[in-house]
């Protein structure tokens, strides 16, 4: 079942609380799938304080946080990142959806639906009309979440875990009207 869930892009201020959020949905999502070091090694260096401070201070990066009506702290998160894509995608003015992950106790309640409507709202507010992003190719419920969206796999590329080189599909839509561009999605995701 769906719940009102409200969006509000992430300020400098919000730095300690995305960094334990960021960690912690990381870890919920894969840890079970993946060696202790190699899950230590990647939050140490990606999820510090330090390392989110940066990327909240980056003019290419845009963090979006999701609240529950009953919850002072945020339930999930996204994380735009302008910049040249892979070279697989091939849509016009692309940006990147870098991260996005909800809370395990709210998955399936509509937060990760409220959150790709506010990124694909937010992404063309910034004038992009690509959106696109890598997903570990073993995350079955992660890929059939973005097909419902209208994502298409277009290519792969490496994602470094610690010392574990993974895979991820690249997927890429049409920020246009159409299935990825009105929100089609699943809306209990």
């Amino acid at each position: 079942m769906s719940e009102p869930t409200t969006i509000r892009v992430a300020t400098l201020h919000d730095s300690e609380t995305l960094t334990l959020l960021a960690e912690r949905t990381f870890r919920a999502a894969f840890a079970d799938q993946n060696t202790t070091e190699d899950m230590d090694a990647y939050v140490q260096d990606a999820f510090s304080q330090e390392a989110i401070r940066r990327e909240l201070e980056d003019d290419t990066s845009t963090f979006l946080l999701a609240f529950a009506a009953d919850r002072n702290e945020p339930i999930g998160y996204a994380k735009l990142r302008a910049g040249a894509p892979v070279a697989c995608v091939s849509g016009p003015d692309p940006i990147e959806l870098q991260r996005i992950y909800a809370d395990p106790t709210v998955l399936g309640r509509g937060v990760g639906a409220a959150l790709v409507r506010a990124v694909m709202d937010t992404a063309r507010s910034l004038g992009h009309r690509t959106l696109w992003l890598g997903v570990w190719e073993r995350d079955a419920r992660a890929i059939s979440f973005y097909e419902s969206w209208g994502l298409e796999t277009v290519g792969n590329q490496v994602f470094q875990l610690g010392s574990d080189d993974q895979v991820d599909l690249v997927m890429q839509c049409s920020l246009a009207p159409g299935p990825c561009g009105t929100g089609q999605g699943n809306p209990g995701a």
